[in-house]
């Protein structure tokens, strides 16, 4: 029999909370609800979980807080926050803290299994891509941890920057690397400014690659890039 999908759910508002884990029990996850900060710290310390959905404005411990403390017991555990209000500052500070995605309420409850579903594919895709760190470019080598380019005898040291999006290309290779994924992976926030930085770096990637004919990285008009090997 499968295992179930463990679901932490941090929610202040009762009537909210027991609706939303109705609907996800029934969607077939192990979903358990606590109603405050401080009882689900408490209540995460105690389960092991594999996503947590936490509100952002709750008594005692706010979703902010209960996230850096889960943080620093699981560094990898997805986390989706809920905001009441769609303010760009409870968005950044998410991101900050490393969050997978974020909802403003209201919403609805299948967009909610959706953003879930998305967000356990691409973890365990990123769990099972981030143990690698030698790839093979046709003819050039990337080491990620040295964050090193090379080719033969030449090599290039790139920028933490380079490194970061060559990686995420690098896990994501012959297939679309989602330009919002990418910004929010390496920049945190996808404004228009990381956005136009992100493509200054692709030009970049692309110089150091270009005397590999097999190797492109190619735009995806509207979705994002795509390294072709």
């Amino acid at each position: 029999m499968e295992q179930k999908t463990k679901l932490l759910l941090a929610e202040d508002d009762e009537n909210l909370g027991l609706l939303l884990k109705e609907y996800l029990i029934a969607k077939g996850y192990d979903a358990d609800l606590f109603p405050d900060g401080e009882v689900a710290y408490k209540g995460f310390m105690k389960g092991h979980y594999d996503i947590c959905v936490l509100d952002v404005m709750m008594p005692k411990k706010d979703g902010f807080t209960l996230a850096k403390d889960i943080r620093i017991v699981n560094a990898d555990i997805p986390i989706l926050f809920l905001t009441a209000k769609n303010m760009k500052e409870d968005v950044l500070e998410g991101f900050k803290l490393g969050a997978d995605d974020y909802m403003t309420k209201p919403f609805s409850m299948e967009e909610l299994i959706l953003r879930i579903e998305a967000i356990l594919r691409r973890t365990s895709h990123d769990n099972q891509a981030s143990t690698q760190q030698i790839f093979t470019l046709g003819r050039f080598t990337f080491d990620t941890r040295k964050q090193i380019l090379s080719d033969g005898d030449n090599a290039v040291k790139l920028t933490t920057k380079e490194s970061d999006l060559l990686r995420l290309l690098c896990q994501n290779q012959n297939k679309i690397l989602e330009r919002n994924y990418a910004l929010k992976s390496i920049w945190i926030d996808d404004n228009y400014f990381n956005a136009r930085s992100m493509d200054v770096y692709i030009t970049k990637l692309r110089k150091h690659l270009k005397a590999e004919e097999s190797v492109e990285i190619i735009n995806v008009h509207g979705k994002g890039y795509k390294l072709i090997v």
